[in-house]
């Protein structure tokens, strides 16, 4: 009769275990982006529609934007802080990032890509 609740207790844990796996899988991917005067970096970012994605942005120079309407982004970038936006794509396709805060005389081609595949 020792051996019933051992089993019971071996198939809980797993249970448990495989449950933990499931809820990692769903934590949000994080994709680094560096903004300074006139760019960022990467140029493109290729994310999964349906997966929350933690886009991590920072500044090297001065205050820039980050702006996609069609993803719902408007952060500001400060910098020396770090500025997190988690987002799940709903839909695929290309989206262009603009910076929307004036950072000088390049600002007008402050672009990148999100493609959402």
């Amino acid at each position: 009769m020792k051996t019933v609740p051992r089993i019971a207790l071996l198939v809980s844990l797993g249970l448990g275990v495989s449950h933990g796996l499931a809820a990692d899988d769903m934590s949000p991917q994080v994709v680094e982006i560096v903004a300074k005067r006139f760019e960022f970096t990467p140029k493109e970012v290729h994310l999964q529609k349906g997966k929350p994605v933690t886009l991590r942005l920072r500044s090297e120079d001065v205050t820039h934007g980050f702006f996609a309407r069609k993803l719902k982004i408007d952060a500001e970038i400060l910098p020396g802080k770090t500025t997190d936006v988690t987002i799940t794509p709903s839909e695929a396709g290309t989206t262009t990032v603009i910076c929307n805060h004036f950072c000088g005389g390049g600002h007008g081609n402050m672009k990148m890509k999100i493609v959402v595949e």
